[in-house]
């Protein structure tokens, strides 16, 4: 599938590059400890500006999803999961992405997932896929 890629800048190439090396990269703060995203150059728990991208373990669950039935563009292939993904590090720390590595009505709310990397040029983009399945399924 085709996506559209993202705007790489200082504060977001480590999220979205950080996959080629098999790392999720999230922003986290010196002064506080939270991890934060979207990445920003200032913490937005305590308005540091001591924060950096870390690794994160890449494991999380599902907290809500849709099943789109709709195929908005000819490459899209539906139906297909969007998923707000609770990352393990810290309550609160969530990312929207696509459920894969299953089918969509497998997909349910608190299902334990992980980090998969989809490369498209030179962007990894960040998928989840249940914590089960293995590396190589498709």
């Amino acid at each position: 599938m085709t996506r559209k890629l993202p705007a790489l800048t200082p504060d977001t190439a480590p999220f979205w590059q950080g996959g080629a090396q098999g790392l999720l990269n999230v922003h986290r703060c010196s002064a506080c400890s939270r991890w934060f995203h979207p990445p920003a150059p200032i913490c937005p728990h305590c308005r540091s500006f001591d924060v950096a991208p870390q690794p994160v373990s890449g494991h999380g669950k599902v907290l809500t999803f849709t099943i789109n039935q709709q195929a908005w563009t000819p490459d899209l292939e539906a139906p297909y999961v969007v998923a707000i993904i609770e990352l393990a590090e810290q309550a609160g720390l969530r990312l929207t992405s696509n459920i894969v590595r299953c089918a969509p009505q497998e997909v349910q709310i608190d299902m334990p997932v992980r980090v998969v990397f989809e490369q498209q040029e030179d962007v990894w983009i960040p998928l989840f896929a249940p914590l089960e399945s293995r590396v190589g399924d498709v």
